[in-house]
C-alpha cells in the first residue's frame, strides 16, 4: 500500500530528471541509458517496414530520422516540458530554423521580441528572405505592440524570456492570450530556464525549443537542440524537415545529454545561488552601470519573473562604466572566468555581446536592443562562489588602476 502511494504521487522535478514517472514496473537491467548508434533497423516482414516508413506504426527504421537512445532523450524532455512530444536535433540553431521552417513558408511573416539571439537574428536576416519569409522585430513587454505588429500574413510569434543578453522577461501567459486570439503559434525559447526553472507549455505557449548544448547537458561537451510541442507538429518537423537537413542528433549525443540531466536539478539550484549572489556584489560596485539579473528587485519586470519563473537563472549581464575599451580590458584582466561564447557549463563564462555573440545585428540595430560596447554577459558557474567573485573584484582592481594611469574618470 505504502509503495503503492509513493508511485502514483506526482514527482518533483529532481525525481522526474532522473527516474521514468511513467513506467509502471521497476526498472531491470542496466541503469544507464543504453547507446545504440545504429543506422540502420530491421525489421521481421515488409507489412512491419512499411507501416513504419509510412506512419502507420510508430518506430524508428533509419538513423537520419532517429536513433533508440534519442527517442529515450526525446521522450524525457516531452515529459519534462508537459508536452505531447520533442524532437532531438544536432544543435540549438537546428531547432530554432527547423521549428521557424514548420511553421512558415514563403510569403509568411513571424513577429519576434526585439533583443533576440544574435544567431536566430542572423538566420532571419539570411536565409529566411531566401525563403520569402518577412520579421518583425517588436518590444514584446508591450501587448498592444504584438498586437500592432500582427499583419495579415503573420503566422507566429517567436520570443526569448529571459533574452539574449539583456534577461528581458517576457510575460508568457498574457502573450499567449494574444496569440490565441489571433490563432498564431507561440513560440518559446526556454534555454536560459530550463524545464527546472520555467515550463512555456503550462503558461499557453504551443512551441518551446532549447539549445541543449546549454543546461540540459550542461558539460560544455555537446552540441544539441530540442523541439518540444504536440505530435503531429513533431512528427511534421521529423520527417519533412529535420530528415531531409540531416539534422539528427547522434545517439552518442543523446546519452551525454541523458546523462547530465540527472543533474540539472542540482546544478540549477547551484547556478541560480551563485548567479543571485555575482548580481548583487556587481550592483554594488562603483565600475558598473548597471545590472541585468531578473532576481534583483531593481529588474523591471522582477515581478513576472518571480510569478513565471521558480529561479531566476545563471546568467547575469552588466554595463560597464567607460564602455568598450573598460569592458574589453575587465574581460582580460580574469583569472578564474573563462571568456568563451557559450554558457550553463560548470565553469563560469564570460562574453562580450557586440562584438561575440551579437556582433551579426548592424550598430544601429545592436544599440536599439539596448546591447552597447560596455555590455558584459556572464554565465555563472558552479564553482565556489568565494572564489568567483575575487576573479571579479582582482579584475576590477586592475581596470581601476588602468583608468588611473590613463586618467579616465571611471574608477571608484
Amino acid at each position: 500500500m505504502i509503495g503503492d502511494i509513493i508511485m502514483t504521487r506526482q514527482w518533483g522535478i529532481s525525481t522526474e530528471l532522473i527516474h521514468d514517472q511513467h513506467t509502471t514496473e521497476r526498472k531491470i537491467g542496466a541503469v544507464a541509458q543504453p547507446i545504440v548508434p545504429a543506422v540502420a533497423y530491421s525489421f521481421e516482414n515488409h507489412k512491419m517496414a512499411s507501416d513504419t516508413v509510412s506512419g502507420k506504426e510508430d518506430g524508428i527504421y533509419y538513423g537520419r530520422y532517429g536513433n533508440c537512445t534519442l527517442r529515450a532523450f526525446e521522450e524525457k524532455m516531452a515529459a519534462l516540458e508537459n508536452g505531447e512530444a520533442a524532437l532531438g536535433l544536432g544543435s540549438g540553431m537546428a531547432a530554432i530554423s527547423s521549428t521557424l521552417f514548420g511553421v512558415l513558408q514563403n510569403g509568411d511573416h513571424l513577429i519576434v521580441t526585439k533583443d533576440v539571439y544574435g544567431g536566430t537574428y542572423h538566420f532571419l536576416t539570411t536565409l529566411a528572405p531566401r525563403c520569402g519569409i518577412s520579421f518583425s522585430l517588436v518590444d514584446c513587454t508591450d501587448i498592444d505592440c504584438i498586437v500592432k505588429a500582427i499583419q495579415p500574413n503573420t503566422k507566429a510569434v517567436y520570443i526569448e524570456t529571459p533574452s539574449n543578453p539583456l534577461l528581458t522577461i517576457l510575460d508568457i501567459k498574457a502573450i499567449a492570450q494574444v496569440t490565441k486570439q489571433y490563432d498564431l503559434p507561440l513560440i518559446v525559447d526556454n534555454t536560459f530556464m530550463s524545464p527546472c526553472l520555467q515550463k512555456p507549455l503550462e503558461l499557453g505557449a504551443d512551441i518551446v525549443i532549447h539549445s541543449a548544448t546549454k543546461y540540459l547537458n550542461g558539460h560544455g561537451d555537446v552540441m544539441a537542440g530540442v523541439i518540444v510541442a504536440d505530435a503531429k507538429f513533431i512528427h511534421f518537423i521529423r520527417q519533412q524537415i529535420m530528415g531531409d537537413l540531416g539534422q539528427v542528433l547522434s545517439a552518442w549525443d543523446a546519452f551525454l545529454i541523458l546523462r547530465g540531466l540527472k543533474t540539472l536539478g542540482l546544478r540549477m539550484e547551484r547556478h541560480c545561488s551563485n548567479a543571485h549572489k555575482i548580481a548583487t556584489f556587481l550592483e554594488n560596485h562603483p565600475l558598473v552601470e548597471k545590472v541585468y539579473y531578473p532576481g534583483l528587485k531593481s529588474h523591471p519586470q522582477y515581478e513576472i519573473a518571480d510569478r513565471q519563473m521558480k529561479g531566476m537563472g545563471g546568467i547575469v549581464s552588466f554595463e560597464m562604466k567607460g564602455g568598450s575599451a573598460t569592458a574589453t580590458a575587465f574581460i582580460d584582466a580574469l583569472k578564474l572566468s573563462m571568456i568563451s561564447f557559450s554558457l550553463g557549463d560548470p565553469e563560469t563564462l564570460v562574453q562580450h555581446p557586440a562584438t561575440m555573440t551579437h556582433s551579426s545585428l548592424p550598430e544601429t540595430e545592436r544599440l536599439a536592443a539596448g546591447i552597447t560596447d560596455g555590455l558584459i554577459r556572464l554565465s555563472a558557474g558552479l564553482e565556489d562562489i568565494e572564489d568567483i567573485v575575487a576573479d571579479l573584484e582582482q579584475a576590477f582592481d586592475k581596470v581601476n588602476e588602468l583608468s588611473k594611469r590613463n586618467g579616465v574618470g571611471t574608477h571608484a
